[in-house]
């Protein structure tokens, strides 16, 4: 594998194109059609304009931030390059264009890659008990192969640490996940409990399921019934890691607003603030915000990856006003203040969820 050029599709349209400078950096332009009729990809680092963007070394290794976005992370990534090594192809000779040939069609969001590079053909196993001991071999480097096909068809794409598969189940698109070894042996009812409670704190948030009674699962609002969604996170929007604590939630709040235009999605994003401060989710980093552009609009997705964290060092990993070890009301109606939200309705808000968290017990 060694492309020198892939094109970025989206619903069938080219988009643009991307190349390798001698740099190892990507260059991207976008297509003459696009530019005519299409949507700003990442508004603020790709706009609409008829030019050759170079990305910036830092912080992805010389790649944008709405294209690592497609790439896998942690999971994903151990079972793609597990799957090149048993290739006998060595990963780390691998370009980030070829990464993006391997993502093709499955990647999360809409954007789609051509050529597409397939390492595994289609295969099916829907048992999950399967699915999670092999997970966990794998995790505990007690693993044989023998399902490391199904593993990378089912979950290469994958975002995040936690081992997690893709399966269409009764017509809806889910995102199951298994436990790793410093998960609690209850996790998946952890986190079904934590959803729950954001659902009852008026929070938008996607269905989730407890599959065999452990598994947590959540339905994905990438994906609808005519198609794809795009979807790009706070870290691609922005070109700012998620490994690193660089955002306040100020930051987010100016962020929502600029791109939606609209009062009443950063009122989402203030509350899923307090949701994270009361609910002690202090895993809360740039990769776990994101945005859909649908229907010729900008908003805020639904909210994600929801479950009790200490975070790295026991800190947030976006600070609440520049607070992250003990945010609390002054904290977070100083963000309300800050962002211009009406201070009477935040605290409303505010008080919404403390009490929702409260009741659900999940403090």
């Amino acid at each position: 594998m060694q492309n020198k050029l892939i094109n970025v599709f989206y619903h069938g349209r080219k988009v643009g194109r991307l190349a390798e400078t001698p740099d190892k950096l990507l260059a991207f332009e976008y297509d003459a059609e696009w530019l005519g009729s299409g949507f700003p990809i990442s508004p603020f680092k790709l706009p609409l304009e008829k030019r050759v963007f170079i990305a910036q070394r830092d912080p992805f290794d010389g790649n944008f931030g709405v294209f690592n976005d497609s790439l896998p992370d942690s999971w994903g990534r151990l079972l793609i390059d597990r799957m090149l090594i048993k290739k006998h192809i060595d990963p780390a000779s691998i370009s980030i264009l070829d990464r993006l040939a391997i993502v093709g069609k499955s990647g999360m969001g809409a954007l789609e890659y051509e050529p597409e590079e397939q390492l595994v053909d289609d295969v099916k196993i829907d048992d999950l008990n399967i699915l999670a001991r092999e997970t966990e071999a794998l995790l505990n480097e007690k693993y044989n192969g023998q399902k490391l096909e199904e593993l990378v068809k089912l979950g290469g794409s994958s975002g995040g640490a936690r081992p997690k598969v893709f399966l269409n189940i009764d017509g809806k698109d889910w995102l199951i996940k298994f436990r790793t070894g410093s998960d609690p042996k209850n996790i998946g009812k952890q986190e079904f409990a934590y959803m729950t409670a954001a659902k009852t704190a008026a929070l938008i948030v996607p269905e989730t399921r407890l599959f065999e009674g452990k598994y947590f699962g959540v339905t994905r609002f990438d994906r609808k019934a005519n198609g794809k969604v795009f979807m790009i996170s706070a870290s691609g929007l922005l070109n700012t890691s998620h490994r690193f604590p660089t955002l306040d939630y100020t930051s987010l709040m100016t962020l929502t607003l600029e791109l939606t235009h609209d009062f009443r999605e950063a009122a989402k994003m203030f509350r899923l603030m307090c949701f994270n401060v009361f609910a002690h989710n202090r895993d809360d980093h740039s990769k776990n915000f994101s945005f859909l552009y649908d229907d010729e609009r900008w908003k805020l997705s639904p909210a994600y990856d929801l479950v009790y964290a200490d975070g790295m060092g026991g800190e947030h990993a976006t600070s609440i006003d520049g607070e992250g070890r003990n945010p609390g009301e002054k904290h977070i109606m100083a963000v309300a203040k800050k962002s211009g939200l009406d201070l009477r309705k935040a605290k409303k808000i505010m008080e919404e969820v403390r009490t929702a968290v409260k009741v659900a017990g999940i403090l």
